[in-house]
Order: C-alpha cells, then structure tokens, then sequence
C-alpha cells in the first residue's frame, strides 16, 4: 500500500513523534536505513490509465523462450483493470477487471486439453468477501480472456501468487489483514473451480507474495512487520518462520512486493521492496542471509520510489535483459500517471557484486 508522506518535518518534531516513522520523511529515512547501490531502468512501460491516483500496483512476466523480446509483462491498474505490455513498454491490451489488485501468472497450465498461460489476480470489487479473478494470456495477441473467478474467503483480497506441485495448482491469497488461503485451481473445464485447502496467518496487514516452486516455499511480505516463509504444500505446516524484521535500517516499512531469482536447485534470492526508503532488498534463499539493497534512480529513463509490486524472471529477455528481467511499480513517475520500470537483471548483479 502506498503511503503519502510529508516533504519536510522539523526536526524536534522528528524526535518526539508518536505516530512513528511513517511520519518521518523520505530524505530521513533513507539516511537512516543501510547504504544502498543504484541502478538505472532500462525501459518503462506506458503509464497507467487512472490518473492522479495510487493505481499501479503489481506486474507479472511471462517469458517468451522462442523469441525472448517478444516477452510480456502483466501489470495492475487496481482501480480499473489489467495492462498487458510489450517490452518496449508499449500497451498491447488492457481488460476492465475492476478493482484487482496484484497479479501472478502461469505457463503451462492444461486448459481443457489444451495447454496455455493462466494469470491470476486478487479481486478486491467485494471489499467483504476475496475472489480470485482468472485470465487467459494468448502469447501471439497478447491478449487477455476472463475466465471466471473463484471464492477467495471472507476478506479483502490483497496480494496473490501461483505456486506448483504434484497436487496441482495452487493460489495463494493474502488477504488484507493477513491471513492466507491457499486455493486447489481445476482449470481442465471451460469455467474454473477451485477450493480452499488450508488456511494461513500473520498477525498485521501483508500483501505481497511468491513461491518457489523448486523447495515449495512460499514468501510473504507482513508490512509493518517482515517477510516470512510459509510451507507452501497442501499437507505442509502453516507455521511461519521469519526471514527478516522491519528494522529501519535493511528493511524499511512497509514491506511490499516479493519476487524471486531462483539460482540451480536450491539456490538464489529473494527480493522484497523497502517502500519506506524506496529501495529493494536482497535475501539469499538458502540461508536467508541479508545479500545487500538498490535502489533504481534517474537514468534513460524515471527512477522508482514507493514501490509496492515487484517481479522478477532470471533468463534472456533479448539484447537489452539478456540475463534477466526486474520489473517494480512507480509510485510517482514524475507528472503522470504511475507506471512500471524494468531494471536488468545483469545491472542488479553487477552493483551488488553478485556472480553472473
């Protein structure tokens, strides 16, 4: 969620406020947390259509493995839809959902017979009671189809991710004030069905979220609190295990979006967005070690600040992400509506001297 926070407070005010560091500004904020390295977007996609609101919220990407730029990105305009961008940035579909709010997608997914990409958002238009709204991605139009929703549980919806195993395909929805139902998807038939398999819980306000499909672990972001671990297998245990604290200084509240770089079998990172010094912070998921943070400032294009979405899909994305691709949503862009940046995957590596 983002948050607006003042320009500028004096200082005896800083000290002594009550309300906590969401009322200190950005500039304090970010003197105080960790030192972070920069890098730059490479491209951006085409702003949003609601203008003059927190609208941009999460993307998705799916990764063309015959043509790699030809690539797509899914992203979330959540008071009016689903964007569906080229890598040039380029709008090439836009779906009126409504009110989703974060995005996940799968390949592979049998549809009647038929294999193809499903994507998936958290439908919050019944702020009361969670759906999980259901697309088809057709690759060659890029082009969305509705497929349906299916009961979330009783609750906003907030964050969503798709995880894999060999009971099938589950969603994950995390609803607003942190409880977590994971969803057994059946999208064999022309309208999908799913049913609650377990239930989950963190104690506060929690959004973003992704599975590994490799260790079937699934991350989630506590906003004020941490990002945790869950079991993400239907017979596993719902106890979390923290990763890392909101500590002010490596990670700064709120916690938001969560994506992760999968290296071998069990190797690689997680990622989660520090919103509240606008930066993104780098686990290391074997040990869950602190790797280091960035930040993506002004280059060719816009930096990134107040981020809430972020995604990301190691392998070649074409000439410009030839290693990987970052996606993360901009809470500003500057004087129009917010839109998302896309980062190389080569660029984050190379500033936070990580191996190739």
């Amino acid at each position: 969620m983002r948050v607006t926070r003042p320009l500028a407070l004096p200082l005896l005010a800083l000290s002594a406020c009550a309300a906590g560091e969401k009322d200190i500004p950005v500039a304090v904020r970010i003197a105080n947390a960790t030192p972070a390295v920069t890098v730059t977007a490479r491209g951006e996609t085409a702003p949003v259509g609601t203008a003059n609101a927190d609208a941009a919220d999460d993307p998705a990407i799916w990764r063309n493995a015959a043509d790699p730029a030809a690539s797509l990105i899914v992203g979330t305009d959540k008071k009016a839809g689903l964007y569906v961008y080229g890598l040039d940035g380029k709008v090439r579909d836009f779906l009126d959902a409504g009110r989703v709010n974060n995005v996940d997608l799968k390949d592979g997914v049998n549809f009647g017979g038929a294999t193809g990409i499903i994507v998936a958002a958290s439908d919050r238009n019944d702020v009361a009671h969670a759906k999980v709204a259901l697309f088809r991605l057709d690759p060659a139009s890029a082009k969305l189809t509705a497929l349906g929703t299916v009961d979330g549980g009783k609750g906003e919806a907030y964050g969503i991710c798709l995880g894999r195993d060999d009971t099938g395909l589950s969603a994950f929805v995390v609803l607003k004030d942190g409880t977590i139902n994971q969803l057994l998807l059946d999208t064999s038939a022309a309208v999908p069905t799913a049913r609650i398999v377990r239930t989950m819980k963190l104690g506060t306000q929690s959004e973003g979220c992704a599975v590994d499909d490799r260790t079937h672990i699934l991350y989630v972001a506590e906003e004020d609190v941490g990002l945790w671990r869950f079991d993400a297998r239907v017979s596993g245990s719902i106890t979390p295990t923290q990763i890392a604290a909101v500590d002010r200084k490596n990670l700064v509240d709120d916690a938001e979006g969560v994506a992760i770089a999968p290296i071998g079998e069990k190797d690689g990172y997680v990622l989660v967005s520090s919103q509240g010094d606008n930066a993104y912070v780098v686990y290391r998921l074997t040990d869950d070690s602190y790797v280091g943070r960035f930040r993506i400032v002004d280059g060719p294009v816009g930096g990134a600040e107040e981020t809430d979405g972020i995604e990301l899909m190691l392998g070649d994305f074409g000439p410009t992400y030839p290693h990987g691709l970052f996606v993360a949503q901009d809470g500003h862009n500057a004087a129009a509506a917010q839109n998302f940046k896309l980062v190389a995957w080569d660029d984050i590596a190379k500033a936070l001297g990580l191996p190739e």
